[in-house]
C-alpha cells in the first residue's frame, strides 16, 4: 500500500524527510508542501517535484495525505498536529515534539480522541546497531546494564543563535538538552529502559542565548544501572558519544549526526568468549535516519500496529527533558513521576526561571 505524505516547512531538516519518502517510493508518495516563507515553500516544490499549498488547511482538504512530516520551529508544532489530527492525517514531528509535559498531555489527548498515533522522529533508534543492542539486552545475551553514559558534544557559534525562534524558551522550549543531546539519550533510554531519578546541572557558558548551552546529568534507571548525561553547544571537536558497560561487554557508539554498523565496537569482558558472532547476528547494516524511522512507521501502519516512537514512548523522554531543567534549576534530585499538572515544569521547561538573566535581544 502506497501511502501519501506532506512536509509542513520547508527549512535544512525538511529535506531529509523529503529523501526518506523518495528513499520508499514503492510504499510513500510526497504530494504537498507549506511553508511560510513562499520563495523558500517554492525552491523546495520544485526540487522534489510536489505541489505547494498556500497554507496547513488547503494542504490537507487537497492533498488528503495520509501523514504530515511536521518541520516547522518547536513552537509550532502542538497547533499544527492538532490540526492533522481533526484531518485525520498522522502527525509525524521533528523533536522536541512541542515545548512542555502539559503542552504533550494535551497532544496525547487530542491523539486518543482522534484514534491515530502521533509518531515522534527519533530516527536514532531505527539503526541496525541500536535494534541489535536493543534485542540482545531484551535477550540476556550481555548481562545486567550497570552504567551508561551519552555525550553529545557539539558546536554551534554565536550566528546559529540570529535565528529569531532560537535559544528562547518560549519558541525553542530549551537549549542542547531539549533540541540536540535529546537524540543520545533518548536512544539510551529506549536500550535501558525507565529512568526513576536524575540529578543535574546546567550553565549559560558563552553563547547568545536565554537558554543553557551545556548540561549534565547523573541518572539512576530502574534496573539500577546508572548514567551520565552530557550535552554541549561549545564543543570546538565534535562528537556523539555512547557507551554501555553490561555485566558481559562494553558497546560503544562513536558518530555525530547519525551512525552506521561501522560507529560501534563491543568489547568483551575479561573471561567472556568473544560476541562479535552474537554481534554481527539480526539487521543488515541500516543507518540510522529518517528513512529508518519511516520504513518501521510504514511497517506499522500496515499491519495495524501502532507506529514507534509512541507517544509514550516520547513522553518518557520529554520527561527526562523536564526532570533535567527542574533538578539543575532547584538544586534537587527530581524522581520520574513527580512532575504532574501544577508543577512548575510541567507547563515550561524553564519552570519559574532560568538562575541567568534573559540576553537582550535586537528586536529591530
Amino acid at each position: 500500500m502506497t501511502r501519501t505524505s506532506a512536509v509542513v516547512g520547508t527549512g535544512a531538516i525538511a529535506h531529509a524527510h523529503a529523501q526518506a519518502v523518495v528513499d520508499l517510493a514503492d510504499r510513500a508518495r510526497l504530494v504537498g508542501a507549506v511553508d511560510v516563507d513562499p520563495g523558500r515553500a517554492a525552491s523546495f516544490g520544485a526540487k522534489w517535484d510536489v505541489p505547494v499549498y498556500p497554507d496547513l488547511a488547503e494542504l490537507l482538504a487537497g492533498a488528503r495525505p495520509d501523514l504530515v512530516h511536521l518541520c516547522t520551529p518547536p513552537g509550532s508544532h502542538l497547533a499544527l498536529a492538532l490540526e492533522c489530527l481533526a484531518a485525520g492525517a498522522v502527525p509525524v514531528v521533528e523533536k522536541p515534539p512541542v515545548l512542555s509535559l502539559a503542552e504533550f498531555d494535551r497532544l496525547r489527548a487530542a491523539e486518543a480522541e482522534a484514534g491515530l498515533p502521533v509518531v515522534t522522529v527519533f530516527q536514532h533508534r531505527f539503526g541496525s546497531g541500536a535494534v541489535r543492542l536493543r534485542r540482545l539486552v531484551a535477550e540476556g545475551a550481555l548481562g545486567r546494564p550497570l552504567l551508561a553514559s551519552a555525550t553529545t558534544l557539539w558546536f554551534r557559534d554565536d550566528d546559529y543563535f540570529a535565528v529569531p525562534w532560537r535559544g528562547r524558551w518560549e519558541l525553542e522550549g530549551g537549549g542542547p538538552t531539549m533540541g540536540h543531546g535529546i537524540h543520545q539519550f533518548d536512544l539510551m533510554l529506549s536500550v535501558l529502559g525507565r529512568w526513576t531519578e536524575v540529578t543535574a546541572i546546567a550553565a549559560r557558558q558563552a553563547r547568545p542565548t536565554d537558554t543553557e548551552d551545556v548540561s549534565a546529568a547523573l541518572v539512576r534507571f530502574g534496573s539500577g544501572a546508572l548514567a551520565t548525561v552530557v550535552n554541549s553547544l561549545v564543543s570546538p571537536r565534535q562528537t556523539s558519544l555512547l557507551r554501555f558497560d553490561f555485566e558481559r561487554a562494553t558497546v560503544d557508539l562513536e558518530h555525530l549526526y547519525g551512525y552506521s554498523d561501522a560507529n560501534w565496537t563491543v568489547t568483551a569482558a575479561p573471561g567472556v568468549d568473544d560476541l562479535a558472532p552474537l554481534w554481527a547476528g539480526g539487521p543488515v547494516d541500516t543507518p540510522s535516519g529518517h528513512t529508518a524511522q519511516l520504513a518501521a512507521v510504514l511497517d506499522a501502519l500496515d499491519t495495524g500496529a501502532t507506529p514507534p516512537v509512541t507517544s509514550a514512548d516520547a513522553r518518557l523522554t520529554m520527561e527526562f527533558v523536564a526532570a533535567t531543567y527542574a533538578s539543575a534549576f532547584t538544586g534537587r534530585t527530581v524522581a520520574q513521576g513527580e512532575i504532574t499538572e501544577g508543577h512548575p515544569f510541567y507547563d515550561r521547561m524553564v519552570g519559574s526561571g532560568a538562575p541567568w538573566p534573559a540576553t537582550p535581544r535586537d528586536e529591530g
